[in-house]
């Protein structure tokens, strides 16, 4: 990534952009399958935690049904954490990484899946590249939205044996990376203080190199997508800044991309809900002191109230169907 794009106007992730570009809503009749079926992958025996975060807040930012997929060692205890999922044990390696026989457990699940998450408590980046890489192709051609976060965005960097040696991974189709600066340097070989320095123009050239819709965390999130457009969010507080937050995120997004949202409307939304949890947790406990579990619990109210409706009207917004296969603008 040697050519830095100089980057475009920006978007603010304000109230008006929100509410002009209001999320799918189910019919009043919709079942679970309508609202959206979410396949979250990853933890691990030392990170069980993070995939029962960002698994809870796909539910809690609207997905009807819920499937996750977890390393054998830890699955009943996943499975007792989140009595709302189906959950699948998949075989590990010493390493912690899963086992290519993964592919044949989750291949079924990419025909009755609308977004699948993949990366947060997952370790050892390599079998985890190779695990991505094995499945992008059912989902991507079942239409399934992908996100990927953590260690599962290595990917970028472990391309496939077949791939062009010294070429850059790019994704046939559009996915959601959700990095933070650190990770950002990592996946680009850019120093971090560049990327804190000047985030716009790295986020989208990203984006586009990648053909991916970026999440650049911070203080102040930049969200570029491959057509160029980019968005900017700042907001919440420093208690955000705490252990599983990135993964309440991720789910999040994920979440609104199975009811239905495109790519960068589901970043877009979840970085703006994350931000607002945090702040809604300040004004009753503190700036420092919330856990990461406890923002998930915020995000029902606010999707009614961002979206100017009283918590608990019973009043549907009629819209689209859950669809698949949607690209970042599609509608």
């Amino acid at each position: 990534m040697e050519t830095l794009t100089r980057a475009p106007a920006v978007h603010d992730v304000d109230t008006a952009l929100l509410q002009g570009w209001p999320l799918p809503m189910p019919a009043v009749e919709g079942d679970k399958e309508i609202r959206g079926h979410v396949l979250v992958v990853g933890g691990s025996s030392e990170m069980p935690g993070a995939i029962i975060l960002a698994a809870t807040a796909c539910l809690r930012a609207g997905a009807g049904k819920l499937t996750i997929a977890t390393g054998r060692s830890v699955a009943q205890l996943v499975a007792l954490a989140m009595p709302e999922a189906r959950v699948i044990g998949l075989e590990e390696h010493a390493s912690a990484g899963f086992s290519l026989d993964a592919v044949a457990c989750l291949d079924p699940l990419a025909d009755r899946v609308d977004a699948v998450l993949v990366g947060p408590g997952m370790r050892d980046e390599p079998a985890t590249a190779a695990l991505v890489h094995a499945l992008l192709p059912r989902f991507e051609s079942a239409g399934t939205r992908v996100v990927l976060d953590a260690c599962a965005m290595g990917a970028l960097l472990h391309p496939p044996a077949h791939w062009p040696a010294g070429m850059p991974w790019r994704f046939e189709r559009p996915v959601i990376l959700t990095p933070h600066a650190g990770e950002m340097a990592h996946l680009t070989g850019i120093a971090k203080e560049e990327i804190v320095g000047a985030p716009d123009p790295r986020a989208l050239q990203a984006a586009r190199d990648w053909n991916a819709v970026v999440a650049l965390k911070g203080a102040r999130t930049v969200i570029a997508s491959p057509d160029g457009t980019l968005y900017q969010h700042e907001g919440g507080n420093v208690g955000l800044a705490i252990s599983g937050s990135g993964d309440v995120l991720a789910g999040i997004i994920t979440g609104l991309a199975a009811r239905g949202a495109p790519l960068d409307q589901a970043v877009c939304w979840g970085v703006a809900l994350h931000a607002r949890a945090g702040e809604r947790l300040a004004e009753r406990m503190g700036t420092l002191g919330y856990l990461a579990r406890e923002i998930s619990h915020e995000i029902p109210a606010l999707l009614e109230q961002v979206a100017g409706k009283r918590t608990g009207d019973t009043e549907t917004t009629r819209q689209m169907p859950v669809g698949r296969g949607m690209g970042v603008h599609d509608t």
